[in-house]
């Protein structure tokens, strides 16, 4: 059957045309759900063609809207060297080994070359050459599809977005794809591209991004950058990451209707490439049986049954197979009592096998494309069982909460955090002591991670572009993004403010006000109480506690506090229980091997035969014992064979579904259009989101002050800055008022400046500074000469009720507020005071623009000391009305 546009839409329309009446609603088009549907239609309908196939087909040359910019680049050989050598040090001699080699992952097929894709918006493009071409926001970006299938062209729809939402560059690596290109191919492809990178680049530039496969190859990129004492970038985004391919938590063995992967994993109908020979195969190559199978029918040894050469596993039903025991499930090898023993943890040696339902079954074929079943548990393919993952820049982490792989993502983000606390289990520890994974457990601090598990989504849900929860997604992505490049580079960072632009703000929503539920089918959640929505581009991120920000978001952008550790499946599993194969998954793995290779019994058979008569005819060798995978293209090169990559054809069908997905891109950029505005305004992230800045903060001179009726600025620009969110981290809820204000008055010695000269401070100032005797948080309104003030300037320790931004208290009545020899501005005008500056630079009131003279201020203290003294009461006259600053200036107006 032909895999073609035609027919893929043949398959996936039905599901679009049955879609209801979604009026009035933001996504009119298509509904989430239908999305959904669509996605699951097209892996069902792909799964019953080859690999090939499915890579030709999502391979496909997509045009790019005329507004993003695209341009092309080689990654040069001495940084792919560089990468070789990076991961060979992180391999070692033992894992070298395992892997088959040190040289055959590094081919790559005649003529071809490892390239990569700039993406960005023309206008910011063009922008930025006007500025002298420099980037300070670039986002690397691994593409996802299983490690099998895939592409930058499928995937630019999305990329562009991220691109458009930061105002960055979007560096996307065409790294090859498994099974002919296997683990670690396609981690040397984008290592190399991240190693290019950082000659262009300074890593605090620099933001890694991935989805699923992507998700987990960027992981394991700086767990090699981190051990090998690289330059690790600003932070990273692992959208729905990829990281157990063991399969080994709850969640993948349960019922996820809310998810579009394929419970059973993924099955291909048979080809060269997939596949790959099992057990059985190699071991009559090496009994040199493949000469018999080139001129005779397929023969089967005799410990091989029909049904084993078919399916490509062994059920053993002896009687006694059900006195395994039960402490095989834990992963150690045992024997049943009939000569066999069960193997549930990966690794070499035996097959993998597993008790399931009293008899034992021993896994011959290979189940994951991207790693042999020996390696999957390897700690650069399944990074779930790194020995500690401290010590990495700040993590984004985005779980659906539908989707199958949600638990290992919930356990990668405290993991991180909390490293200690979530080991690998004994068997992986012990097996390599020579390099010391115990001693790792300790050796990194924790890492910075946010967690979002988005409820009853699905499995990277921002594939749904064109979907209302998928764009609070984008949004959030951005956020984290400005935060964490400010930080790196310890500098405020412009981003576009898009509130007058984006559809979704401009939109209306279906069930706005539906309170949230517990979830069905997804996350096992409780109502909580809502602590506000997700933050966009330059909203200031929330405080880290324990280096972790838990939230759970609903379809509507709202969030919650995430469950306790104690109340997630994911944070109670066992450390022994990771990395240990599940009877649950392999079962629904052999139920549909028996599906396929039933239905393709004949093609697998035809395969099988040639593949027999190709290894009597010999393949090239590598030499130095290199031994690639079963499934390598590498090991399978046969002299004369042509194993050029095949020419780009335009697919009408990913062209509509990256026009569907670039939709609400396209609107915003008109939008931006219409709705520009003179008004520039940048928001300080200090005083929070919608606040405005002093209008005489010579920062903003040359800037127009907001009117006051406006409820929000209208200005499309704002800076991000750090607001040290991962600083006190372990404070929390349960930290006692006692040491918060230890905290505070110790951070507040750290940052205050040194202590003012009575002669020198402004008449602005209190003469008579509020006291709050004994507690701190005394709420006694200050008296200056016995008169109680309505306000506070000086005094830190009063509550925030107490303080203005101004105040005249204690000026007697003849002193004038504006002293000669200064304007109304603000601005000295008198030679004689010009080093006045120098004097009142660290008074609150120079941050006014308000200036004294240290003479005014010795003779208005001598005349309230002497009227106290006399027991006369000081009156403090009402300044001039334009020296006041009122509410509606400098504080947003609700709507």
């Amino acid at each position: 059957m032909v895999f073609n546009t035609a027919t893929v839409g043949s398959a996936v329309t039905p599901a679009y045309l049955k879609r209801k009446s979604h009026a009035q609603k933001p996504t009119a088009h298509i509904s989430y759900d239908e999305g959904l549907h669509l996605i699951r239609k097209f892996l069902i309908y792909a799964s019953h063609h080859t690999v090939e196939d499915v890579q030709r087909f999502t391979a496909q040359w997509v045009p790019h809207p005329r507004w993003v910019k695209v341009d092309e680049l080689r990654i040069d050989e001495a940084y792919i060297k560089k990468s070789a050598e990076a991961i060979q040090a992180e391999l070692g001699p033992h894992g070298i080994g395992k892997v088959g080699g040190s040289t055959w992952w590094q081919w790559r097929r005649p003529g071809s070359e490892l390239k990569a894709e700039w993406i960005e918006m023309r206008d910011d493009y063009n922008e930025r050459k006007k500025a002298g071409g420099e980037s300070k926001r670039v986002m690397l970006y691994v593409h996802g599809g299983g490690y099998f299938f895939g592409s930058v062209d499928e995937h630019r729809y999305q990329m562009q977005r991220h691109a458009r939402k930061l105002k960055a560059r979007v560096l996307a690596p065409r790294y090859r794809l498994a099974p002919q290109f296997p683990f670690p191919c396609g981690l040397h492809d984008c290592l190399s591209a991240y190693l290019w990178l950082l000659t262009v680049q300074d890593p605090t530039t620099i933001i890694l991004a991935g989805d699923s496969a992507g998700g987990g190859m960027v992981l394991s990129m700086m767990i090699i950058l981190r051990n090998q004492g690289l330059p690790l970038p600003a932070g990273a985004i692992l959208i729905s990451p990829w990281a157990d391919l063991t399969h080994s938590f709850p969640s993948v063995a349960g019922n996820n209707p809310l998810d579009y992967i394929p419970p059973h994993g993924f099955h291909q109908r048979p080809s060269a490439s997939w596949p790959p020979p099992n057990t059985d195969d190699m071991l009559q190559v090496e009994e040199e049986i493949v000469k018999k199978l080139a001129h005779t029918e397929h023969a089967l040894s005799p410990q091989q049954s029909e049904s084993d050469a078919v399916q490509g596993f062994h059920v053993d039903h002896h009687p006694d197979a059900d006195l395994v025991n039960d402490t095989a499930a834990t992963g150690t090898a045992t024997n049943d009592g009939t000569g066999h023993d069960a193997n549930t943890v990966p690794g070499p040696g035996h097959d993998l096998s597993i008790l399931i339902d009293g008899s034992l079954v021993e896994i011959k074929d290979q189940i994951q494309m991207y790693a042999t079943n020996q390696l999957i548990s390897h700690p650069l393919v399944s990074p779930i069982l790194q020995p500690s993952l401290g010590g990495l820049p700040p993590l984004l982490i985005m779980v659906g909460g539908g989707e199958m792989l949600r638990d290992e993502q919930i356990y990668l983000a405290h993991k991180a955090a909390n490293p200690a606390k979530y080991p690998p289990g004994d068997a992986f520890l012990d097996e390599h002591p020579r390099e010391k994974h115990r001693e790792q457990i300790t050796k990194w601090k924790p890492t910075d991670v946010q967690l979002q598990v988005w409820d009853d989504l699905c499995h990277v849900a921002p594939t749904l572009s064109f979907t209302r929860p998928a764009k609070y997604m984008y949004r959030s992505i951005a956020q984290f993004g400005a935060w964490t490049l400010a930080r790196a580079q310890k500098t405020d960072i412009e981003i576009t403010y898009d509130d007058d632009v984006s559809i979704i703000s401009k939109s209306e929503t279906d069930d706005e006000d539906e309170a949230p539920t517990k979830n069905t089918g997804g996350t096992t959640v409780k109502t909580g109480k809502k602590e506000g929505y997700v933050g966009k581009a330059g909203d200031p991120l929330p405080n880290f506690k324990r280096h972790m920000i838990r939230q759970r978001v609903d379809r509507h952008g709202r969030t919650y506090g995430l469950e306790p550790e104690s109340e997630l499946p994911a944070c109670n599993l066992s450390p022994s229980e990771i990395g240990v194969i599940k009877a649950g998954p392999v079962k629904k793995w052999m139920a549909a091997k028996r599906e396929w290779d039933t239905k393709y019994a004949s093609e697998k058979r035809r395969i099988q035969k040639q593949r027999a008569k190709d290894m009597a005819e010999g393949y090239r060798e590598f030499g130095n014992g290199e031994v690639p995978p079963p499934s390598a293209l590498a090991g399978r090169r046969k002299t004369g064979d042509d194993l050029k990559e095949a020419k780009k054809t335009r697919s009408m069908g990913m062209s509509l579904w990256a026009l569907w997905g670039s939709k609400h891109d396209e609107k915003a950029m008109n939008n931006e259009k219409e709705t520009e505005s003179p008004e520039v305004i940048v928001v300080s992230p200090k005083t929070g989101d919608g606040s405005k800045t002093h209008p005489q903060d010579e920062n903003q001179a040359s800037m127009t002050v907001p009117k006051p009726e406006a409820s929000r600025s209208r200005s499309r620009r704002r800076t991000v800055t750090d607001q040290h969110q991962t600083d006190n981290s372990d404070i929390d809820e349960n930290t006692s008022a006692a040491d918060l204000i230890a905290l505070r008055k110790e951070h507040a010695e750290k940052e205050s400046s040194p202590p003012l000269d009575p002669s020198n401070v402004a008449p602005q100032i209190l003469v008579h500074s509020p006291t709050n005797e004994g507690d701190d948080f005394d709420r006694r309104r200050p008296k200056a000469g016995g008169i109680a003030l309505p306000f506070s300037l000086a005094n830190h320790d009063a509550s925030a009720s107490m303080t203005t931004l101004e105040s005249t208290a204690g000026v007697p009545p003849a002193a004038d507020v504006r002293t000669p020899g200064v304007t109304e501005s603000g601005v000295d005008d008198d030679d004689a005071f010009k080093d006045l500056d120098s004097l009142v630079k660290d008074s609150d009131v120079n941050d006014h623009g308000i200036k004294g003279r240290p003479k005014d201020l010795a003779e208005a203290q001598k005349k309230e000391e002497l009227a106290v003294e006399n027991g006369e009461v000081v009156s403090a006259e009402r300044p001039p009305l334009e020296s006041f600053q009122t509410a509606m200036e400098v504080l947003p107006v609700a709507k």
